[in-house]
């Protein structure tokens, strides 16, 4: 399995538009914000560069765990490797986990990627035991995330996994309040927003560096989508199994 997830990650970190607009495009984007907002707030641990440092690194972390996954799950499916791996004596559970496995720590590069430039360029200042609680607890909570584009690459072929797999991750982080604050929106689409995992998960962050304990509300939501969206990843993968 060592050998497998080494695989997975060096294709993928060959991946120009994986480079691009997983690990660039949140970093951009973050400095981008700042510049037009975090200028009128203060940039410390509990300022506005902070607060966006949390929604970009969430943001990025979200679209490595589904495009890591949808995209090349799908493809896998089409050209026969799934089948290749099947008589190997690989079992199927250590395949979907070696997937959970890339996935994580493909998430890294752009999760680690805007907290240093947040830190370098935005005098984002935060204690090392919070830095640590941050980054793990943002580290960890892409697994629902991680578990829908494994569902997605499941279920549909691959020119359809990418567009599925984008509005999936577009619709996540702009319903989710990752890119506009929640509170902004309009009450139903707040209603919608606090029922999502991506809210849930970045709100964890939010509270995280400000110094405060997260909601037992974002982790119980954060823990049952985990739960329903692996579900169904092992649902889609038993059926692409069974078809192929």
């Amino acid at each position: 399995m060592p050998n497998h997830i080494r695989v997975e990650i060096l294709r993928m970190l060959r991946n120009k538009r994986y480079v691009i607009f997983v690990v660039a495009f949140p970093v951009v984007l973050y400095v981008l914000f700042c510049n037009i907002v975090a200028g009128q707030a203060s940039s410390g641990g509990g300022g506005a560069a902070a607060y966006l440092m949390v929604s970009m690194g969430a943001y990025g972390a979200l679209s490595a765990s589904i495009m890591s996954t949808a995209v090349p799950w799908a493809q896998e499916r089409q050209a026969g490797w799934l089948r290749q791996l099947q008589i190997t004596p690989l079992p199927g559970w250590s395949i979907i986990l070696t997937k959970l496995v890339s996935t994580l720590l493909l998430a890294l590069p752009s999760l680690a990627l805007v907290f240093v430039v947040a830190m370098t360029t935005q005098g984002v200042s935060l204690a090392p035991g919070r830095w640590a609680l941050l980054f793990l607890g943002m580290w960890i909570g892409i697994l629902p995330f991680a578990a829908l584009g494994l569902a997605v690459g499941s279920l549909v072929p691959p020119d359809t996994a990418q567009p599925a797999a984008m509005i999936g991750m577009f619709g996540l982080a702009i319903l989710g309040g990752l890119w506009f604050p929640v509170d902004t929106m309009p009450a139903t689409m707040q209603t919608i927003a606090h029922a999502l995992p991506s809210f849930s998960y970045a709100d964890i962050g939010w509270n995280l560096v400000s110094g405060q304990a997260p909601p037992l509300q974002d982790v119980v939501t954060t823990l049952v989508w985990a739960v329903v969206l692996g579900a169904a990843a092992v649902f889609a993968y038993r059926r692409a199994t069974a078809r192929a």
